[in-house]
């Protein structure tokens, strides 16, 4: 079978046996998967010390193959999404919802990658992070799963819970690239007044037209980071509340020198980070998606794997909002 992997800097698509089931779990026939930012920072980041441990790929749409579990929800012929990760529910960590620092968290994940004809995942996978997605979406709209609960995460690590009265706040994402857009339309889905900034005129723009605008004169109970660079932290030190929250939701090249202490200080400002989901957030975002609550449509660009690459550097290049890649 055909899979995607680094080999000395460059995307290369190779053959390798198709996985077997080794104890209980399934093998997924992958009918696509979306490009995430993470491996975007992976590939960048990749040398010959570290690329053999990359893994491309989890934003997984497929059908069950095969399957040998203790649950009964699946069964072969299910067309699933997924995610990648779980936790061991009993460390510290998690026992203080600190999930994704979980060892287990870290070591779990599928195989052999998510850019490949078939995949492997093991029986937590199956109890925590596959979900049966509707038939009325497309394949693209159900890769958002993962990613959508990443930023159901970060909502909630705001301090917004699911199904309560949110409507009073109002929160700002700078950023608008996919998964700021995707982080806009997650604070709609828990009743939070969203309003994205970029400094791209294009984005702000097709924000707009999702129903998402910016108000210059305004300040913000929360605002959410999703752009890749450290100057944002000065829009949202701009733009929050005295006494407001700020959500760190993006890596950036260069760390911001001039920490802003003082200001973080005399204005109680509340720093908070928040990086992947829990098994919860998964369920949640499987809601939303199947319900149609989250509507991402006509988002991606479609690509065969064999065209990893170009899609690749086209969104290096900003030439395409979110690509997914069609196995």
């Amino acid at each position: 079978m055909k899979y995607a992997k680094l080999k000395n800097g460059k995307i290369e698509i190779l053959s390798c046996e198709k996985p077997k089931l080794l104890s209980k779990g399934a093998i997924i026939k992958v009918l696509g998967c979306g490009l995430c930012g993470s491996d975007l920072v992976k590939i960048k980041h990749s040398n010959k010390d570290n690329e053999d441990n990359i893994i491309l790929g989890h934003e997984v749409v497929g059908i069950i193959e095969e399957i040998n579990s203790d649950t009964s929800d699946f069964k072969v012929g299910d067309k699933v999404a997924l995610g990648h990760h779980y936790p061991c529910f009993n460390c510290e960590f998690c026992k203080n919802k600190s999930y994704s620092m979980c060892k287990t968290f870290k070591k779990s994940n599928i195989f052999p990658a998510g850019f490949a004809e078939y995949i492997r995942v093991d029986d937590n996978h199956l109890k925590y992070t596959v979900y049966k997605m509707d038939d009325s979406l497309k394949d693209d709209e159900k890769a958002f799963l993962e990613p959508l609960s990443c930023c159901i995460r970060a909502v909630e690590r705001a301090g917004f819970e699911y199904k309560k009265d949110n409507s009073k706040y109002c929160a700002l994402v700078v950023g608008l690239g996919s998964i700021g857009l995707l982080m806009l339309k997650a604070l709609r889905a828990f009743g939070v007044s969203g309003f994205g900034y970029d400094i791209s005129l294009q984005r702000q723009n097709f924000a707009k037209e999702q129903g998402f605008d910016f108000t210059e004169d305004k300040k913000y109970d929360v605002v959410f980071l999703t752009a890749g660079h450290s100057k944002a932290i000065d829009t949202a030190l701009k733009r929050v509340i005295d006494g407001g929250k700020i959500v760190v939701f993006s890596s950036v090249e260069d760390d911001l020198k001039g920490f802003s202490n003082n200001e973080i200080y005399y204005r109680e400002l509340s720093i908070i980070a928040s990086y992947s989901p829990s098994p919860s957030d998964i369920k949640i975002s499987a809601e939303l998606l199947n319900s149609h609550k989250v509507n991402v449509e006509n988002l991606s660009k479609y690509y065969e794997l064999d065209n990893l690459a170009s899609a690749v550097d086209d969104s290096f290049n900003n030439k395409v909002f979110k690509a997914y890649i069609k196995i």
